[in-house]
């Protein structure tokens, strides 16, 4: 039988964002289901139709993966950790590492108190590790090095995970500003330039969390990142290379964190997928995921768009399910996608 690779991103949400990616690989014979993140609460179900309607009624799902703990990435798991046989759960728990991090918390004295404050700051995590050791799922740490079937964990490592998560407790939310709630003026651009915030504004500690993967499948190259923004991502490219394991182009590519500007900077797409290119049609075998619902009106940002063509990706965002197939897959008959135009305006 042919091996192959497909994957597939659910849209999430009804009208803000969210993460939810069903994968199946097949390697000699065999399949391995993979769901990276679960979108909001009713996206479970949507995963779990998906995988039955499209890799088989009968299919165990062999690893669950979270990526970080924000309620748009997590909360669809609990329907498939509750009604899916599923073989392990990777994700990350600061409170296992609780003597770790109670130097990082100098007024918590009492370890007892700093795991109740962590389970109580995580409380995504907290229930599904609850639902999965009710289940008797087996759950691991996905951090650096760590190999999650076809796939290798590049960020975080642990000691940047458990500063992330000292600096996430100390950090008041804030209130969006008026361009995030009611949307950013937009200006003319020539081609090539780019204003991207990651090196200046950056995303949260939280999103820095996220677990960056990376897989050479069928002679594809797959990075999933999340919300991962330019810290994680240049960590993740420097193990990359530490490691060995990757050579440019990236083939498919998961734009962080649903198109935000914050998480990414020209130099680190320069990274990943290399520099710009002149003025010319996007090779079709170089693609870009944004898991952007349709009605989501702040994602993703045209900044965005225009530097991943510069770097010559067709860019697809999650209007529906959107599949990407290696050579091999089975054609379930579904309509070409239709990759998003260049903007030749973009935010100020």
């Amino acid at each position: 039988m042919t091996d192959f690779i497909e994957m597939d991103f659910i849209e999430a949400g009804d009208r803000g964002s969210g993460d939810a990616i069903a994968i199946r690989r097949r390697s000699n014979g065999v399949d391995r289901i993979y769901v990276v993140d679960g979108g909001y609460a009713d996206d479970g179900r949507k995963i779990i139709d998906h995988i039955h309607m499209n890799y088989g009624a009968d299919h165990r799902v062999n690893h669950v993966v979270l990526t970080h703990s924000d309620a748009d990435h997590a909360s669809g798991l609990t329907t498939v950790l509750d009604e899916a046989p599923v073989d392990c759960l990777w994700m990350n728990r600061p409170w296992r590492h609780v003597d770790a991090l109670m130097p990082l918390f100098k007024w918590f004295q009492d370890r007892d108190r700093l795991v109740t404050r962590l389970r109580s700051a995580f409380p995504k995590v907290a229930e599904l590790e609850g639902i999965a050791d009710a289940r008797g799922i087996p759950i691991r740490d996905a951090f650096r090095g760590h190999q999650i079937g076809d796939f290798r964990v590049l960020s975080p490592d642990l000691a940047t995970y458990l500063h992330l998560v000292a600096e996430s407790d100390k950090t008041p939310v804030t209130v969006p500003g008026l361009a995030t709630l009611l949307g950013e003026p937009v200006f003319q651009a020539a081609w090539g330039v780019e204003r991207l915030k990651g090196d200046t504004e950056g995303t949260s500690p939280d999103n820095e969390t996220s677990v960056v993967l990376f897989a050479d499948a069928c002679n594809t190259k797959v990075l999933l990142t999340g919300d991962a923004g330019v810290r994680a991502l240049t960590e993740a490219h420097l193990a990359a290379h530490q490691m060995g394991i990757w050579t440019a182009p990236i083939d498919w590519f998961q734009v962080p964190h649903h198109g935000s500007r914050r998480n990414l900077s020209s130099h680190v797409l320069d990274l990943w997928l290399g520099a710009k290119q002149p003025p010319a049609m996007a090779p079709a075998t170089l693609w870009a995921v944004v898991s952007a619902n349709r009605n989501d009106r702040n994602h993703p940002k045209k900044a965005v768009i225009r530097a991943l063509v510069h770097r010559g990706r067709s860019v697809f965002q999650t209007d529906g399910t959107l599949c990407m197939r290696s050579a091999g897959a089975p054609d379930r008959g579904w309509q070409n996608a239709q990759p998003l135009a260049y903007p030749q305006d973009q935010e100020g």
